[in-house]
């Protein structure tokens, strides 16, 4: 069998090992892209909602439910209210809290509760609803002194919201007792005659505010100063509750109520995940898109009625909608090609310079195999002058020996049909060096025939 290998079309090994230090270079960076610029979204998010029983934590169940459609599992965490849904955001123990416009003490972004907290909209008016006990009369804010009003913890922002309405009155602190009974005791110590009144802020949607506009003995307060108060309180703007909304059979209630009203704001923190963000505000579009007792159909979720800024993400999703890859398939999948954009543009960043290095690194391997060869050539010419300098030619007969080890080994290179020329050129050299030892052993045997026959 032939020794000489048979040339091959394309060699696979020579690309490998030419194209695999750069591949694994772009494969490291394409994954450290890939982790550190628009890390997976996480699979659990907190959420801070409120009192037991009232809007927020409905809500909040309602939220649940639309993220965990998309694998995403939102823990509830109950809490007093505004206040301290924004002190839980700022000391980052939930992810993202409905927070009540105006809880921001007056100050807004100066507030240091906000820093590092973004808006992801306004979700709904939330109604300041004063309910009071029978035989009770206020037809003004100023007929409250002397009465006892639960107002809630200083946690829900509705103490806060209620002494700025007495401040308006002119009434002071110690005019009207508050209480700070949270909603449900607060509720039944209404009913069972221990206050005069309950002060809470929340959507017309909550149990608690349902049962009481049906209750018989329990009155809700008009406002009939709304206006004025949400000229006063930018944060605040005038609902009116039409007549017969809660009952149209039995005409509850028998007349229109002008109510004051903030809005509820969906809080995060601003390192909250832009897929998330998304997630968030394409449930609340789902939940507070529709028409309600305040609200005409589309009106909310809304960029408008915060103080808190909004997110980019959010303000994005208001303007031109969900994210394009979400509407035609899952969120996981849309977002795992979202991020593969910054995977193809630390691609391209690499292949463009590296493209040009890989073809001549592939041709050097392939080159380099014939070419090593020249120098074990230069080598034996070397030997084979140093030789004739001696005056010894006889010195050069291992070289043909050599010569032939080296042809041996050339023969069984295996290289691509393109660069055969290389392969040819070598062997003729290899014949032409080992001419040149010939060479010169012929001429080192004649001369010594002719010493040897010259004459004594």
């Amino acid at each position: 069998m032939s020794k000489i290998r048979k040339f091959t079309q394309f060699s696979f090994r020579d690309l490998v090992a030419a194209t695999g230090p750069t591949i694994l270079i772009i494969a490291a960076l394409c994954l450290l892209a890939y982790v550190l610029v628009d890390p997976t979204p996480p699979r659990h998010v907190t959420l801070a909602t409120g009192q037991e029983n009232s809007a927020y934590e409905e809500l909040g169940k309602k939220y649940a439910a639309a993220l965990g459609r998309h694998g995403i599992k939102v823990t509830l965490v109950r809490s007093l209210g505004s206040q301290e849904n924004l002190q839980r955001l700022q000391e980052g123990k939930v992810d993202i809290a409905f927070v009540q416009s105006g809880s921001s003490d007056g100050r807004g972004g100066a507030d240091p509760r906000l820093q590092d907290l973004v808006s992801l909209g306004s979700l709904f008016t939330e109604p300041v609803w004063l309910f009071l006990r029978e035989p009770v009369k206020a037809a003004q804010i100023k007929d409250l002194k002397g009465l006892k009003i639960n107002v809630g913890p200083e946690g829900t922002g509705v103490p806060q919201l209620f002494r700025k309405i007495l401040d308006l009155n002119g009434i002071e602190p110690d005019e009207v007792t508050l209480g700070a009974l949270e909603n449900t005791p607060g509720t039944m110590a209404l009913l069972d005659g221990s206050i005069d009144g309950l002060v809470f802020s929340s959507g017309p949607e909550a149990l608690m505010v349902q049962m009481l506009l049906q209750t018989p003995g329990i009155r809700l307060f008009n406002f009939d100063q709304a206006e004025a108060y949400a000229r006063r309180l930018p944060f605040l703007s005038h609902v009116v509750l039409p007549r017969g909304i809660v009952d149209v059979g039995r005409d509850l209630p028998a007349q229109d109520y002008h109510l004051i009203a903030p809005t509820a704001t969906l809080v995060a923190r601003e390192q909250l995940h832009p897929a998330l963000v998304d997630l968030f505000v394409q449930a609340a579009t789902d939940i507070h898109g529709g028409t309600g007792w305040f609200q005409q159909q589309g009106q909310f979720p809304t960029e408008r009625y915060t103080e808190i800024p909004v997110s980019r993400d959010a303000a994005k999703f208001y303007k031109d909608g969900p994210p394009l890859l979400q509407r035609y398939m899952s969120f996981w999948m849309a977002n795992f090609l979202d991020r593969m954009w910054v995977v193809v543009v630390a691609l391209a960043a690499l292949l463009l310079p590296l493209s040009k290095v890989v073809p001549p690194l592939y041709v050097w391997r392939i080159r380099s195999r014939v070419y090593r060869w020249y120098g074990q050539l230069r080598t034996v010419e070397q030997e084979l002058e140093a030789a004739q300098a001696a005056g010894h030619p006889e010195l050069a007969k291992g070289l043909l020996q050599r010569l032939d080890e080296i042809e041996e080994l050339v023969n069984q290179i295996s290289i691509p049909l393109a660069f055969a020329d290389g392969l040819y050129g070598l062997r003729s050299h290899i014949n032409f060096v080992r001419q040149r030892v010939k060479g010169v052993l012929a001429a080192g045997d004649a001369a010594a025939a002719a010493k040897d026959a010259a004459p004594a």
